[in-house]
């Protein structure tokens, strides 16, 4: 007699929490997890300044220092996620709030964290269907491959290319709540882009043909400053996760909890997971214990996927993304689903 899903779920969830236990035991200073959020966010939040005030003095080449602070904007990611689940200061406010501000002025690209919050636990409801507006933000399930690419680089103008599917296909969907959550941060980066992209654009056609007043030029000195302190290393990051995260959901044809998510551990997405903190390769594991801070998935990920792997999560599935991320049962399957 076959094991129902359901029972396949509770084995995973049980190994995971066990292994949570056994790390705890271990690594005493885990029980600091208030202290530790707050740690890996100080830790990201100096590191990006130093990179900054470094590239400002002309100590680290541009590659160089876009390439660092992508990196650590990345932690701040993981921090913002687990702030969205209040594992961090849940019980004072004024820190909870004052992190989730500061993760998002370190990733300005994003719609603010407290409407992020929302869209995210309905995430947790609705994954793999087409109500998962926070997924189907960043691509997931997208047929046509350009709408999917712009989507998972450009974040504002897939949602304003999708806005109308969304009207039609996801309850209580909103064009200007979604546009809303990004003022002022996230519509003060887009202006920065769009204007660094216009000014570059008119001054390579012009072939330097015209004298800019120093009011232009100061301007576009401190633009230029931010594409490679703040901007493009968010294009890079959030572009990555976009990436790994759409890849990995399903979306269609799901049942249960273990058609929600694969597992990416293939070498292929590998630049990419460098850039989303190894997001494809332990993301699964939040989805069956959501209450877990980011540093406790990695360091069980190793003993837990081959435990997912057994009781049916599958695993560097890439062939879903030529069906839009659509579920399909194969006979290869190592679990029947009923």
């Amino acid at each position: 007699m076959d094991t129902s899903p359901n029972q396949h779920i509770q084995a995973i969830v049980q190994t995971i929490k066990s292994e949570e236990q056994r790390v705890r035991s271990k690594y005493s200073i885990l029980a600091y997890q208030d202290m530790l959020g707050l740690l890996f966010l100080l830790l990201s939040l100096s590191g990006m300044l130093g990179v900054a005030w470094l590239y400002f003095i002309s100590y680290l080449p541009v590659l160089l220092s876009i390439f660092i602070i992508a990196l650590l904007t990345s932690i701040a990611h993981e921090v913002e996620h687990d702030l969205i689940h209040k594992l961090y200061f849940k019980r004072h406010p004024f820190i909870h709030n004052s992190m989730m501000l500061i993760v998002w002025l370190m990733r300005p690209n994003t719609v603010n964290p407290w409407y992020r919050r929302t869209i995210h636990l309905h995430h947790h409801k609705v994954s793999g269907t087409e109500q998962d507006i926070e997924e189907r933000l960043v691509g997931n399930g997208a047929k046509n491959p350009i709408l999917r690419f712009i989507s998972i680089v450009d974040g504002l103008l897939g949602l304003m290319l999708s806005r109308k599917q969304f009207k039609q296909e996801i309850d209580g969907f909103k064009f200007f709540t979604v546009f809303n959550a990004g003022f002022p941060i996230t519509t003060a980066y887009f202006g920065v882009l769009y204007g660094f992209i216009t000014f570059h654009s008119i001054d390579w056609w012009l072939q330097g043909s015209v004298i800019y007043p120093e009011w232009v030029v100061s301007g576009m000195a401190w633009v230029d400053f931010l594409m490679v302190v703040l901007i493009a290393p968010n294009i890079i990051r959030s572009s990555s996760l976009n990436f790994i995260t759409s890849s990995m959901h399903y979306y269609g044809g799901v049942r249960n909890m273990l058609q929600q998510t694969q597992v990416l551990t293939h070498w292929v997405f590998a630049p990419f997971q460098l850039f989303c903190f190894n997001f494809g390769y332990t993301h699964t594991i939040h989805h069956f214990l959501p209450n877990q801070p980011f540093y406790i998935r990695q360091l069980i990920s190793r003993r837990i996927l081959p435990v997912m792997k057994r009781h049916g999560v599958r695993f560097n599935d890439i062939q879903s993304l030529q069906r839009a991320n659509f579920y399909h049962a194969t006979e290869t399957a190592p679990v029947k689903y009923e």
